[in-house]
């Protein structure tokens, strides 16, 4: 598919956009977990998240979909999850198979765990090793550092100490989820705090997490209890709305019912030490913050971005980067290399395209030097099978001179389905089409 997008002007309206993957993942995974039924509503029905789904059918679990982004999902609890009779697909979503191999690791299954081409090139050791030093049978591909996944799972996992060497939410996860079924405790150190979201879900289903600085703690044999889950809008969606309302003239948009998790909102903090005019209004928390964002037009001008607000905004850093393209003066992004093994090597690619389109930008081993202010020409430009980069360029694109054609655009349906048509609804001149017409 080829995303054609053209010069625009003039956002305006309230829109929602969909739920948070990192939640919908989570609320799926624990529900199954669980003793009785959880509800979830926003559950985000994108790709990933429905791999997801589909992954947990085959382990057994019965989920009922009530209406678009409901549905229930009765636990397993302790009666566990039954051996899949065929290999579990997690398609493109990396989250999938990290967690899912933290939480097979001890169940007494068999099973083997798979993705698409670009998943199985993702580095694994990173939660093979962690798992294994607690016991667990996990074999992969390139030396047990790459997927499918054969995991063989057990009982008799121990609990342990990990002091993980980089930040890593889904690792982190993945040896909880793990710990909540090894014998004694489990401890995740991190040497920067990574997103909460699975703490935040265990506390909120009621397992008790410990939590001291960045150190968080586990106790074997505890299990979620079904509960009500209403998922927030994602603000790593919400990403993209929030630049284009900020670098396109004559802006004035607003976003609904937005999770801004302090561990999620770096975005926030960094668009508004760039001179954003951004305004946030909290709404109900009901385990997860949520608020009201309003966005209107502004100038921006460039800052250093490193350190400890990266694992906070790590997804969002390619659409920070098309900011730093439309500000005045440089923008240095650093403490990044994490972005080179994510579905592209992402420092690489969008130094790659947005240099074709007149950006000033140098790569760097873990980030971007990126001088704004230059002329955004159009032309085509390929997003290379990354969700994140076909939707950055596309924001890029909007403030440009001339129209962008962005091949293989389908990857969107990963996190953001509804993409085109949301900023469509914004008045932005954006549409999809089949490649080739």
């Amino acid at each position: 598919m080829i995303l054609e997008v053209r010069p625009s002007q003039g956002l305006r309206g309230t829109v929602r956009v969909p739920g948070d993957k990192s939640i919908s993942h989570r609320a799926a995974l624990l529900g199954a977990l669980g003793e009785g039924i959880t509800r979830i509503d926003g559950f985000l029905e994108s790709e990933d998240c429905l791999a997801t789904l589909r992954c947990l059918s085959l382990l057994g679990v019965s989920i009922e979909r009530l209406a678009p982004g409901s549905y229930e999902v009765v636990g397993r609890g302790r009666q566990g999850f039954q051996e899949p009779l065929s290999v579990l697909d997690c398609g493109n979503s990396g989250t999938t198979m990290r967690l899912l191999a933290g939480i097979l690791a001890a169940k007494p299954i068999n099973a083997v765990v798979t993705g698409d081409v670009s998943l199985c090139a993702r580095p694994m050791a990173r939660v093979i090793e962690p798992l294994r030093s607690m016991g667990a049978e996990i074999y992969g591909k390139a030396q047990d550092t790459r997927a499918p996944l054969t995991i063989i799972g057990s009982r008799e996992l121990r609990g342990r100490v990990h002091e993980l060497p980089i930040a890593s939410a889904q690792v982190k996860s993945a040896i909880l989820l793990a710990g909540l079924n090894a014998k004694g405790i489990t401890v995740v150190k991190e040497p920067t705090q990574s997103r909460n979201h699975t703490e935040v879900m265990l506390q909120y289903l009621g397992v008790p997490v410990r939590i001291e600085g960045l150190s968080v703690t586990v106790e074997g044999g505890s299990i979620p209890q079904g509960g009500h889950i209403i998922v927030p809008g994602d603000i790593s969606s919400a990403a993209y709305l929030m630049v284009a309302g900020t670098i396109l003239p004559n802006c004035d948009v607003t976003l609904a019912n937005v999770g801004i998790n302090p561990t999620r909102a770096g975005i926030i903090e960094v668009l508004r030490s760039m001179g954003a005019d951004l305004a946030v209004r909290s709404e109900a928390n009901d385990g997860e913050p949520r608020a009201t964002i309003r966005i209107r037009s502004s100038g921006l001008h460039g800052i250093e971005i490193k350190g400890d607000i990266i694992p906070t905004l790590i997804d969002e850093l390619p659409i920070i980067a098309v900011a730093a393209a439309r500000a005045q003066g440089t923008t240095r992004i650093g403490d990044a290399a994490e972005l080179r093994v994510k579905e592209s090597d992402r420092i690489a690619v969008m130094a790659r395209e947005l240099a074709a389109l007149g950006v000033d930008i140098r790569e760097q081993p873990d980030g971007w030097t990126i001088r704004g202010g230059q002329r955004i020409s159009g032309g085509r430009v390929c997003g290379h099978g990354d969700h994140r980069i076909v939707m950055a360029l596309a924001v890029l694109g909007l403030g440009g001179d001339e129209p962008l054609y962005i091949k293989g655009a389908e990857v969107v349906g990963v996190s953001f389905p509804g993409f085109a048509g949301i900023l469509r609804d914004l008045g932005a001149q954006i549409e999809e089409r089949e490649a080739g017409s």
